[in-house]
This record gives structure tokens, sequence and C-alpha cells, in this order.
């Protein structure tokens, strides 16, 4: 087993764990990565803030040949557990009477402000309930994704047309649902609750997420554009990756094409950022400790009730082929219940396609973050249900 551990900062026995299990885990890892289910695995896992498992195994490249193992440091895109960030910030700015969770999107942003988008809420966004088209919605006849819109929109742009309108160009598909009709994961929402809080701070989202959430809890390793240093410490995932990489190691960056400068202005709220996973036990301590972390405070107390509150009862779930008539969902955060799952009632929690995954029980003070990433286009519950399952055992 090629494993490196981390650094931590007490015993499992001193936060009340089992150590066994933690061998237990490795091994669980070990066998995904024999079958070749995933590349590599990395976690941290905290206990009343404190850090007592951290470690990482497997290779950092794709290519066989390199003998590079993943470290407890290694960089990864952490894809939509962005989301749980960007839902903290838009807290954030309603503690601030900048926004409510209730205020009509079409009130800032102007695309939206004409039926049948004239009723979407920021909460329905956060929650996945807006009606408009999930992620899942490929098998739809004739349907054009958000992105594939856009996509459209900016090869037909020129600067004569004015500042690029790519909202209004993705909205031409409509809604396939009523609001609050069904739980329908959509990334494109995130996206929009970035372009407003650009709208009403003047600033970028990442900038404001930057500034505001990311820095003051000193997660350096957060990034939403990798630097050379943290480029060296990434993992390697296929051979674009790898030349996209090693360009930006070397300082071989080639200009932006128009194409590129004009996606850029696309908010990266639904999955932009990278990181480790001590960094985002930052975050998640963070939000156990109810909007703070040692001296800094992010958010105050009910601001994180309020979002890590169950908030949706009745509504159901179809999207990848699930057939739930109760969707559980905090605010911005999943609170997915059920025989699968061994964590306390009161967890949340939010995955990342590729895959990883953040978990935060309240009741046991326990927080965990793990990378899988998964070898090609492939998903497997193992290596993330399973997973919570055998991390939660662990507890005396």
């Amino acid at each position: 087993m090629l494993f490196t551990p981390g650094v931590t900062d007490c015993s499992p026995a001193e936060a009340g764990y089992d150590t066994s299990r933690i061998e237990v885990l490795n091994a669980h890892f070990q066998t995904l990565i024999d079958q070749k289910k995933i590349q590599a695995a990395s976690y941290c896992v905290s206990r009343y803030g404190k850090t007592f498992m951290h470690g990482a195994m497997g290779p950092l490249s794709f290519r066989e040949d390199r003998v590079d193992p993943l470290l407890p440091t290694t960089v990864h895109n952490i894809a939509s557990i962005t989301k749980a960030i960007t839902s903290v910030a838009i807290a954030k700015l309603v503690e601030d009477g900048i926004l409510r969770f209730d205020i009509p999107v079409g009130a800032i942003l102007e695309p939206l402000n004409v039926a049948p988008f004239d009723k979407i809420d920021i909460y329905s966004l956060l929650t996945h309930t807006s009606g408009l088209f999930p992620d899942c919605a490929g098998s739809i006849p004739y349907h054009k994704s958000y992105w594939q819109l856009i996509e459209e929109y900016f090869e037909k742009y020129t600067p004569e047309d004015g500042d690029p309108d790519w909202i209004t160009a993705a909205l031409s598909c409509g809604v396939n649902k009523k609001l609050g009709e069904e739980w329908q994961y959509c990334s494109f929402g995130f996206c929009l609750l970035g372009e407003i809080i650009k709208k009403v701070t003047g600033v970028t989202a990442e900038q404001y997420i930057e500034e505001q959430i990311l820095k003051p809890l000193g997660m350096k390793d957060t990034v939403w554009e990798l630097t050379p240093e943290l480029a060296k410490r990434a993992i390697i995932r296929n051979e674009r990756h790898e030349k996209r990489l090693n360009d930006r190691i070397n300082g071989n960056q080639p200009e932006d094409s128009q194409m590129e400068q004009l996606w850029d202005t696309v908010s990266k709220t639904g999955g932009g950022l990278a990181s480790t996973p001590a960094d985002l036990i930052r975050f998640a301590n963070m939000l156990l400790g109810m909007g703070t972390l040692g001296d800094t405070r992010i958010v105050g107390r009910k601001a994180v009730e309020k979002i890590t509150t169950r908030t949706l009862h009745g509504v159901p779930d179809y999207c990848w082929g699930n057939d739930v008539k109760d969707r559980s969902y905090g605010i911005g955060l999943d609170m997915r219940r059920g025989p699968a799952f061994l964590y306390s009632e009161t967890s949340y929690f939010h995955e990342g396609a590729g895959a990883c995954c953040m978990v935060i029980d309240p009741t046991e003070q326990l927080a965990a973050v793990w990378f899988v990433p998964f070898v090609g286009d492939n998903w497997y519950a193992e290596g993330l249900f399973n997973v919570t399952n055998i991390i939660w055992s662990g507890l005396i």
C-alpha cells in the first residue's frame, strides 16, 4: 500500500475514535484502487475541531509508469463542493442585509424579470427547486443544455454586441417544471447565484468568496486558478490535464482566446474551486463552530442554523434515475437520509463530481473530507456512501 500520513492535531483515542477503523478505511480505498475504480484517495477527518485522521494513498498521476505518490497536500478540483462555499457567501450577504433568501432573482438579474422566470427566488436556486432544467436533462428530446446554449451564443458574439449576455442566451430553453415542484440538481442556478453576488457587491463572486471566506479562514490551498506552485502539487488525471498543469508550471500559458475570455465572464460558483482535504476541513469546522473558526467569524450562528436545517419536505427527486418521494435538503447543503447512512440525523454534506465529499455531523462534532478520483467518467457509491459509513463506524 502506497500510503503517506498527513499532519494531525491529536491521536484517534484523544478524539474518542477507534484506531482500528482507520486500517479498515485504508484497506477499502486500496481495494477500490486495485479494482481500478479510483486512481487514488486522500482524506482528512476531525472531531471537536482537531484533526486525528489525515492521509493519502495511490499514485499522483494517471500514468502507470510514474511512481510519484498522491500526498495529503495534493490539490484536487472540488467540483460541486464549491456550491457549499457559495451558499455560505449568499448567507453572509443575507445576514448583512444586502439580500434575502426570498428575493426574486429577476429583481437583481434583469433577464429573469419576465415569465416564466420571474417567480424564481434565491431560495429556490439554493435548494434546486427553481424549475430550471437539471444537470441530468440530457435524455430530454431536443433539449440543449445551458452550457451548449452559452457556447453557441459565444460563437456568434462580437464586441459590437455590447457586454456579453450569456444569461439571456441560456434561458432561451425556458423551464421544465413549476417552482417547487421537484428537486432538480441545477449547477446553472449556482452560476446565477454568482452573478447575484457580483451585482450586489460590485466585485466578482470569485473575489468576494476569496476575500470574505477563503482568506479569513486561512485556506491558502483553495483557489479558483492554480498558481505554478499549486500546479506542481495537483493530481494528474489525464493527458489534457497534464499538459495544462505543465504549461502553468513552466509559465507557458498562451494568451486566452476570445472564447476563453468570454467563458471567464460566467461565474465559477457552481464548481470552480480547487483545494486539499486539510483546507476544506477548515471550512467544515467553521460550520461546526456555527460560523466561527478560532477567533475568525465568517457568518453568525443563526445563518448557519438556517442553511443547515432541513427545509424541503414532500418534494420528489427523480434526478439520475432516482425515485425519491421526499428529498431532504437544507439551503445549499444536502441532508439526505435513509437506510444507507450511519451518520447522525443532524448531518449535512456536499459531494463533488469526479469525486470528492465533505460530511459534517454536528451531533458528533465530526467533519470528514475525502477525495476519490474516479477512473473514467464512472461513479461508484462505494467511494462515497460506503466511505461515510466506515468513517462514522469508528466513533466510540
